[in-house]
């Protein structure tokens, strides 16, 4: 999907997000916020000192409140090639960190400036074979001993590859295997990158959600991330 694309989505976006998740019995927040909550255990288990963060394809801005509540102090900077999402994510969240336009296969950043690049179901709208040359990219822009956070659909859950396939949003999708975007990490340059699994319950089964934390191996949740440090 290229920025034209992006573009033309943007205003229904959150409807059709909405829509298409609305089978698991829960909204669109519900699934930005248990990312960044796990960004924040994962940074805490790693002893990391998080004041400026990069949401790479932060789209129209769902993680933002998220970001606000679970790291209030960092400054967070929000990048997409969608000029248009970039725009309503301002006037959804307004006064909310800084706001850069990629463009031209590079992000407008300085190298080392940030603690963390974060990404949330991203790579799969990006040719595979360009993953590399992103993942270099974010890792130039992350200082050494910072962290990268990759959230992905999981292709072995075949409610995720449903869904994936019935929003004309991911219609150019092409999802991604955990292990092979953790290999990825590897050849740009992440050290010892690590795969946890996510999303197991759907609400009718929330009672089960506690035992989350203990089946992050089991490679059929519905969403996983992949995690490594810049050494």
């Amino acid at each position: 999907m290229d920025k034209a694309e992006f573009d033309r989505f943007a205003d229904a976006y959150y409807e059709q997000h909405r829509e298409n998740v609305a089978v698991t019995g829960e909204g669109p927040e519900y699934f930005a916020e248990y990312k960044i909550r796990q960004l924040r255990q994962i940074v805490e288990r790693e002893q990391i000192g998080v004041s400026r963060i990069c949401d790479f394809g932060s789209g129209i801005g769902n993680s933002i409140p998220f970001f606000r509540t679970y790291f209030p102090d960092a400054a967070l900077t929000s990048s997409d090639v969608s000029e248009r999402s970039l725009t309503l994510g301002k006037q959804r969240y307004p006064g909310t960190g800084n706001c850069v336009l990629i463009e031209g296969g590079r992000i407008p950043c300085e190298t080392a400036s940030f603690d963390v690049a974060f990404s949330a179901c991203v790579f799969h709208h990006i040719a595979h074979g360009e993953h590399v040359t992103w993942l270099s990219e974010l890792h130039r822009i992350t200082r050494p001993g910072g962290l990268i956070a990759i959230f992905e659909h999981n292709p072995l859950n075949p409610l995720t590859v449903h869904a994936v396939n019935t929003c004309p949003f991911d219609e150019n999708a092409k999802l991604i295997f955990a292990r092979n975007l953790a290999k990825r990490m590897g050849d740009a340059g992440w050290t010892s990158p690590r795969i946890q699994y996510n999303l197991f319950f759907p609400r009718a089964l929330a009672r089960l959600r506690p035992l989350e934390a203990r089946l992050g191996w089991l490679p059929l949740g519905a969403q996983y991330v992949t995690f490594a440090r810049k050494m």
